[in-house]
């Protein structure tokens, strides 16, 4: 069992900057591939970037690709999500995620934090 708690939330200005972190309980972190997700009001969730176990690989999605960070530290357990330059359409609940063997069904979320970039 694997629980996810996302911090780091918060209101900026546009052309800001936020970091999100997401601790995980478990001796079993490093087994798991994370993610980041958001879900934006009236929309559905959506994928941001994912690592892989090691923080050799990561992928990001095309709207936030060159503006976010996606990082972990396994002696932490500990994934983190650095964005910036941010823009009023980031605004969202981000979500954290881990997955063991693909991303199509998640193996756990974490219960979100809320971003939102004022113009």
């Amino acid at each position: 069992q694997v629980q996810l708690v996302e911090s780091g939330g918060g209101l900026v200005q546009a052309g800001g900057s936020l970091r999100l972190s997401c601790a995980a309980s478990g001796r079993t972190f490093s087994s798991y591939g994370m993610g980041w997700f958001r879900q934006a009001p009236g929309k559905e969730r959506e994928f941001v970037g994912t690592i892989n176990w090691s923080g050799s690989n990561t992928q990001y999605a095309e709207s936030v690709k060159g503006r976010f960070t996606i990082s972990r530290d396994n002696a932490k357990s500990t994934v983190y999500l650095q964005m910036n330059s941010l823009k009023p359409e980031d605004t969202a609940v981000y979500y954290c995620a881990a997955a063991r063997f693909g991303w199509s069904k998640p193996d756990y979320w974490g219960q979100g934090t809320q971003v939102t970039v004022s113009s």
